[in-house]
């Protein structure tokens, strides 16, 4: 069981700040995130034997952080807004260009779907094939799911900014 374990903890070491980036490009939230990527590396734990024999660990990884996203967002306590009686929210000032907030908050306006293709094709840099076999759909899915939410993205960030890499629109 030891050597179980040291294999685990290599794993978890050498790969938890990359778990926890995507894990916050499918939520886009640091505490959320956070909690996904213990979700996630408790039920690789179990699987561990299994998934090492299997050989693609950072797939099966993806693929719960993923499936525990979709769990977490169907729980009903998380569609609850804090209570702010008579508080209203300070507004933020726009972001920077060069702050990669602008592009989170435009990436948490799609559809979740559309955020996983988007983070897995862009942000991990997957093929279409890589990332159709990881959310089981088919690459044409994955195809049309990008093309919407990239068009989205550049319109919201157009609408924002003004320019999208570089260029005026």
């Amino acid at each position: 069981m030891g050597s179980r374990d040291e294999e685990f903890s290599a794993y978890v070491a050498q790969r938890r700040t990359q778990l926890r980036r995507v894990a916050y490009l499918l939520c886009g939230d640091v505490h959320k995130a956070e909690d996904l990527v213990q979700t996630a590396l408790l039920k690789l734990y179990v699987a561990w034997p299994r998934v090492q024999r299997a050989g693609n660990v950072d797939a099966y990884a993806r693929r719960i952080l993923v499936n525990s996203g979709i769990d977490e967002s169907r729980r009903p306590w998380r569609r609850e807004a804090p209570g702010l009686d008579g508080l209203e929210e300070p507004s933020a000032p726009p972001p920077a260009v060069e702050d990669s907030s602008a592009v989170m908050d435009a990436l948490a306006t799609l559809p979740i779907g559309q955020r996983r293709v988007v983070v897995l094709r862009h942000f991990l840099g997957m093929s279409i094939d890589e990332t159709a076999a990881d959310l089981h759909c088919s690459p044409g899915t994955v195809k049309s799911q990008n093309a919407r939410a990239l068009a989205r993205l550049t319109a919201l960030l157009t609408a924002q900014f003004g320019t999208v890499g570089g260029q005026d629109r």
